[in-house]
């Protein structure tokens, strides 16, 4: 498979920032070679994408890293999350592999077939998953080396309405909600997210989705890097599904400024 080049960007911010906004799922590319391998048409394509995508999320970084004291760096993501999902583990110990969106995604939200049966996934894991997991890595060791700490803030979206692929989708769906990880959540950095969101609605922690994304190197070694997820419901600040993101934006935007200057 001839792949492309990899498009994921670090944004450099204030050289005292210790914040990293990470925006993995904000993009719909799909490189043509990667394409070839999906078996769904092109009108079912544009469906699953505009369900997939959390849109909108990588202006809301840019936004509130134009309006923070401290301008904050960014890690996007370039591409799709149907090429590689760079949060997901890529082996067994990733959950969603039940359904079959492990970092390669081998069916779709509505868990029909996005891929062959046999699919091999490692060239994808090897052209994009790897190099993305070693970038955000030195990223992270970047803002260690020049501040002595690093935030990773992970800046998500959600269906106002729970889909077919979600394992935990019974459970309450805040406006904002919150995910943590045990050893790199810090209980301050929890409350300000909690202070920052507060007039979005209302904030919900692991609900309904859970964790949020450190990169394996410091992944439950080094309490240096904190971490914490923002996943804001749709109906906050778009029109479902896919469509153009409303005046909700501007204030997610703010709060999550208001975040990165607390921190």
């Amino acid at each position: 498979m001839n792949l492309p080049p990899r498009p994921f960007r670090l944004i450099p911010g204030a050289a005292a920032s210790p914040v990293i906004l990470h925006v993995p799922h904000a993009a719909r590319h799909i490189p043509e070679p990667v394409r070839a391998g999906i078996l769904l048409d092109d009108p079912a394509l544009e469906r699953e994408l505009d369900h997939i995508t959390d849109a909108h999320t990588d202006a809301v970084a840019e936004a509130a890293a134009g309006r923070a004291a401290t301008a904050p760096w960014r890690f996007v993501n370039g591409l799709s999350r149907l090429v590689v999902d760079p949060e997901r583990f890529p082996d067994e110990r990733e959950e969603m592999l039940a359904v079959g969106m492990g970092a390669v995604y081998t069916h779709t939200t509505h868990r029909e077939r996005l891929r062959p049966a046999g699919f091999d996934a490692r060239p994808l894991i090897g052209a994009y998953f790897e190099p993305y997991a070693a970038a955000m890595a030195q990223a992270v060791a970047g803002r260690l080396a020049a501040t002595g700490r690093a935030v990773v803030i992970d800046v998500h979206s959600y269906p106002t309405r729970p889909l077919p692929y979600e394992l935990h989708g019974a459970g309450p769906r805040p406006p904002v909600c919150l995910g943590t990880d045990p050893f790199h959540t810090p209980p301050a950095l929890l409350a300000a997210a909690e202070k920052a969101f507060a007039g979005s609605g209302g904030t919900g922690i692991d609900t309904p989705f859970a964790g949020t994304y450190v990169p394996m190197e410091y992944h439950g070694t080094d309490a240096r890097v904190g971490a914490l997820m923002i996943e804001i419901r749709r109906d906050g600040y778009m029109t479902e599904p896919g469509g153009p993101a409303g005046p909700g934006a501007d204030d997610l935007a703010t709060a999550l400024a208001a975040l990165v200057d607390s921190v």
